[in-house]
């Protein structure tokens, strides 16, 4: 776990000063500087770009993960390479040839709502197809990067880089240097900025010679390629489905009003996606070289230590939401407060299976991300349907069809790889930390401190005072128990090597 403790550290570093910028992005300045619609149309445009990323990627960010370590030449690489980075265009293209059917599609869509607010996506539209090319593209030289064990740049551009630009643009509406109307379009270059700078770092990592040669198992790749696609097509349904489908019920200003609570139940996974971004090519390669023993540590040790950095994220995030929603301008934030509880706690779920996907991806078993990953799709559709739609549940609805999908499916995902790789991600300390995180929700989630209010150009202290000293005491107490009780060797180790 060294190299993947040593650029996960770093990950973790940058992924939670980007989450910090997008807490103050999210939760000061969209909801100031833009008008909540116009925030909802901000969050609709990026997460159907989501939506139909994967599909434009073609598989190929996943593709190069799994298959670049098993070639032994430096030809080989190169014939696979120049084979699968044009693979995106075969999607991309005709897309754009008929975008103009999605956006009736979508227009038609969001015109079933009663906000007639909602139809300034019309002039919008397109930015969704520019920023899912611009991911796709994006994610395919992050994997480039990746193979070569160099994740820390790539992480920059896809952590800080998004949330600074954001940040800039905000801040240049708000003095009126570009309008509400004009903030996507800046967002939408910015967002092809970066993929041209991951790219030219991937060819400095490493260039290819190439040619039109195609590497001896093309076919292989390319059914790997199929599967992937569709199963990567059917996970961005579970992420994004809900934010997209609330225009056409209740309007923009609804799908702002979930957004940040989504954003601030999520904020818990991100040593998962720290970890994540190295744990991949080092799963691939141990399955590749058939190192079971060096797989299974992985799994092991990538469980616990997800599980307890993320359940202190999970304590302080549900015991602090109350007072986070009150930094807020508009009450109508504060409805979020059972939603971040509940996408908090599928991430957790997911943090616990530690790098389940990650060996379930890069066996040869990989065929049966297809049917799980549809199955979650098919299923947190026909459950945001009943319990959003149908049973008028509100936005509380889409959280719990959230929660169910990840839980029994993710459940299968677990059983799988126990039947037929013989190992599991729990331990004893795995029990154990169950037990503190909540034993610890339970006892600070009650009370906060007696803040007298106290504001600031308008803008609430006495919520970040609570905050902070309420923040303190949980990580103090949390970190001295799992310290005490051993739960984690590299995190007793990282403790040792700091406080002597």
């Amino acid at each position: 776990m060294g190299i993947i403790f040593k650029q996960s550290v770093k990950n973790t570093l940058i992924i939670y000063l980007g989450f910090l910028i997008g807490g103050i992005n999210t939760l000061v300045l969209y909801t100031r500087f833009l008008k909540d619609e116009y925030y909802g149309l901000v969050t609709y445009v990026l997460s159907a770009s989501n939506l139909i990323m994967p599909l434009i990627a073609f598989g190929v960010h996943f593709t190069i993960i799994k298959f670049f370590s098993g070639y032994t030449s430096k030809k080989e690489q190169d014939k696979f390479l120049n084979s699968v980075i044009l693979l995106p265009l075969l999607i991309a293209i005709p897309m754009g040839y008929f975008w103009n059917y999605f956006h009736n599609w979508i227009i038609d869509f969001v015109s079933k709502s009663d906000s007639e607010e909602n139809l300034i996506i019309e002039s919008y539209t397109i930015y969704i197809y520019i920023i899912a090319i611009s991911c796709a593209y994006y994610e395919v030289f992050y994997s480039w990067a990746k193979v070569q064990m160099q994740s820390v740049f790539g992480n920059v551009l896809k952590e800080l880089y998004n949330r600074v630009a954001v940040m800039i643009l905000l801040f240049a509406v708000y003095f009126q240097f570009i309008t509400k109307q004009e903030f996507i379009i800046y967002l939408s270059l910015a967002y092809i900025l970066r993929t041209l700078m991951m790219m030219i770092y991937a060819f400095r990592l490493y260039m290819p010679k190439f040619s039109f040669s195609l590497p001896y198992n093309f076919k292989e790749v390319l059914r790997y390629t199929f599967y992937i696609i569709l199963a990567g097509s059917a996970g961005a349904i579970i992420l994004d489905i809900d934010k997209v489908m609330i225009p056409g019920k209740e309007g923009f200003e609804t799908a702002a009003y979930y957004a940040v609570a989504v954003f601030i139940g999520s904020f818990i996974e991100a040593p998962s996606r720290a970890m994540g971004q190295i744990l991949q090519p080092l799963t691939s390669k141990s399955i590749n070289e058939d190192n079971d023993k060096e797989t299974e540590s992985l799994y092991k040790k990538s469980s616990i230590n997800l599980l307890l950095i993320g359940g202190l994220f999970f304590v302080l995030v549900n015991c602090n939401v109350s007072e986070l929603f009150r930094l807020l301008p508009n009450k109508n934030y504060a409805g979020g407060i059972l939603v971040v509880l509940l996408i908090s706690s599928a991430k957790l779920f997911l943090m616990l299976l530690g790098n389940n996907g990650a060996i379930i991806n890069n066996s040869k078993l990989y065929r049966i991300v297809l049917p799980i990953n549809l199955g979650m799709a098919i299923s947190v559709y026909f459950l945001n349907t009943c319990f959003y739609n149908d049973l008028e549940m509100g936005t509380e609805g889409l959280a719990l069809a959230t929660l169910i999908t990840v839980l029994i499916f993710n459940s299968f995902k677990l059983w799988f790889v126990k039947e037929k790789f013989k190992m599991t991600p729990f331990t004893k300390k795995t029990y154990l930390m169950v037990i503190i995180i909540l034993i610890m929700f339970l006892g600070f989630n009650f009370w906060n401190f007696a803040i007298p209010e106290f504001y600031f150009l308008k803008f609430p202290v006495h919520p970040i005072v609570n905050i902070t000293l309420k923040s303190v005491i949980i990580v103090v107490v949390y970190m001295f128990v799992v310290v005490k009780l051993s739960i984690s060797e590299q995190i007793n180790n990282l403790v040792r090597r700091y406080i002597k």
